[in-house]
């Protein structure tokens, strides 16, 4: 059974950068043929996919969060991270991690996902 699990600080200031990773333990991880994906869910509001990661390591981000966001691949670890940089408030929210076997742009709806991790919540304050 495959399971992810998202890991990171909790509380981040303003302006600084987030770093989020998501262990993947199980049948699969990150030298199989799969897809990794971040989404976030802001209090309140419904969830935003955020980007992608493939085996090879190619990626795929959010147009609107391109420009701050980067997602790698740590094989040695079972791991893919996730930077956010200049973090705001308004980047306050739970981060999700997801796996699929299939590359879905832009889909934050679980089903369409293999695996699902718990989720971490970020908060943003100074």
């Amino acid at each position: 059974q495959v399971q992810l699990q998202e890991s990171g600080p909790g509380l981040v200031k303003p302006s600084q950068t987030l770093f989020l990773a998501c262990t993947v333990s199980g049948a699969s991880g990150p030298t199989a043929f799969y897809y990794w994906a971040w989404i976030r869910q802001p209090p309140g509001k419904g969830l935003e996919w955020m980007g992608v990661i493939s085996y090879t390591g190619s990626t795929y981000y959010s147009p609107s969060l391109k420009s701050r966001t980067s997602i790698a691949r740590d094989t040695s670890k079972n791991q893919f991270t996730m930077q956010l940089l200049s973090v705001t408030p308004e980047d306050t929210a739970v981060y999700y991690c997801a796996e699929s076997k299939a590359c879905i742009l832009g889909a934050t709806d679980k089903n369409r996902y293999d695996y699902w991790g718990q989720g971490t919540q970020v908060t943003v304050s100074s």
